[in-house]
């Protein structure tokens, strides 16, 4: 679930002028455009869309365009709902197994669904030693940490809840670009969308109540996790920017290396499983394969159809499906302040990514 929160945490990372825009999707790519992050992943090319040219430009034959216009939707509903769905897996499969098992497990599904699309794509994964260890970093930070934290978090808190907690990536995103990026500057706007987002998350924990029914331990694992986002993909800004491998061949390699950190660590602190309970390790394979591997395929492509801010769109979808999953299909509690709460956080999440308009 790393890039899901990259697309939406990317955008208060620019500099002074400004997020890009949907119509940034056409200019051509840089040498400097190959990392995991996602607002550079939209300007690479692909095979439906060559360098320098974009669906709707001369490049491709008009039905291939009309295609493209047509089926952008459908695999964008495909994206949100993998994405929200994931914190109902989490929860059937930590039912099964222990937060680090099912984590590896899921790790494991997700880097070999990616490195299986590199191997038909006959493309190579990085061979530099510098890009590696900074890789290892960034799937400690972006992976291993956040996804064992959410596995954690769900032990204790419902799947609603967690799903709202990812929704504040942007906010912390946007208070840790303010101290690490240089060429960030706070505007009003983007205060405001701050308070408002932590207000919102005041909300949902019913501070009101003295936070009374909520348990806060967890619910600290799932903002950290959510923290850990913001962290990583600041690492990766200021580490990988200049790499000249695609994001698929990065994120990769960097969901094989985070297997191998959990694959180490994992039998360490747990004992073999004494069961393998199919509805549990259906939801490993599914949010590895699926929400982690697949997902990211998926989105590679709608960012470079459509451009990272209408892709970016996706992130504010994904709590609102995660509530409804945990509500109707985990019978789980929702009172009044999670669904409003949830609203105020997006609506500060939102704000955050806005810029003014120009003037004319």
């Amino acid at each position: 679930m790393c890039y899901e929160v990259g697309l939406s945490i990317v955008e208060p990372m620019s500099t002074a002028t400004g997020p890009a825009t949907d119509a940034t999707r056409t200019a051509p790519p840089s040498p400097s455009s190959t990392t995991p992050d996602i607002q550079r992943t939209g300007a690479q090319p692909t095979d439906a869309q060559p360098s320098g040219g974009s669906a709707a430009s001369g490049d491709l034959p008009a039905g291939s365009a009309r295609r493209r216009t047509l089926g952008w939707p459908v695999r964008f509903a495909m994206l949100c709902a993998v994405w929200g769905f994931s914190f109902l897996f989490i929860k059937v499969g930590t039912e099964g197994f222990v937060p680090l098992q099912f984590t590896l497990g899921r790790l494991a599904f997700g880097a070999l669904v990616l490195l299986a699309v590199l191997a038909i794509k006959r493309e190579r994964l990085p061979r530099s030693p510098r890009i590696w260890g900074h890789l290892t970093v960034a799937a400690f930070i972006l992976n291993v940490l956040p996804f064992t934290l959410y596995a954690y978090a769900e032990t204790t808190i419902p799947s609603t809840l967690a799903g709202i907690c990812n929704a504040t990536s942007p906010l912390w995103g946007m208070v840790l670009s303010l101290v690490a990026l240089s060429e960030d500057r706070p505007t009003r706007r983007r205060v405001a969308g701050l308070g408002i987002g932590f207000l919102g998350v005041l909300t949902v924990l019913g501070a009101w109540q003295g936070f009374a029914g909520t348990d806060l331990a967890g619910t600290a694992m799932a903002l950290g996790a959510s923290l850990c986002y913001a962290i990583g993909w600041i690492y990766v800004r200021r580490t990988l920017a200049d790499v000249e491998h695609s994001p698929l061949a990065m994120t990769g390699t960097q969901l094989l290396l985070a297997t191998l950190q959990l694959a180490v660590v994992t039998p360490l602190f747990t004992s073999w499983p004494t069961s393998f309970p199919l509805a549990s390790v259906l939801s490993a394979f599914a949010l590895g394969a699926l929400g982690t591997g697949f997902a990211f395929v998926l989105q590679y492509r709608l960012v470079a159809e459509i451009g990272p801010t209408t892709a970016q769109m996706c992130t504010y979808f994904i709590p609102v499906i995660a509530t409804a999953a945990g509500v109707t299909l985990l019978d789980e509690k929702l009172s009044w302040n999670t669904p409003v709460g949830a609203l105020i956080v997006l609506a500060g999440a939102a704000l955050t990514q806005s810029k003014p308009r120009r003037k004319p």
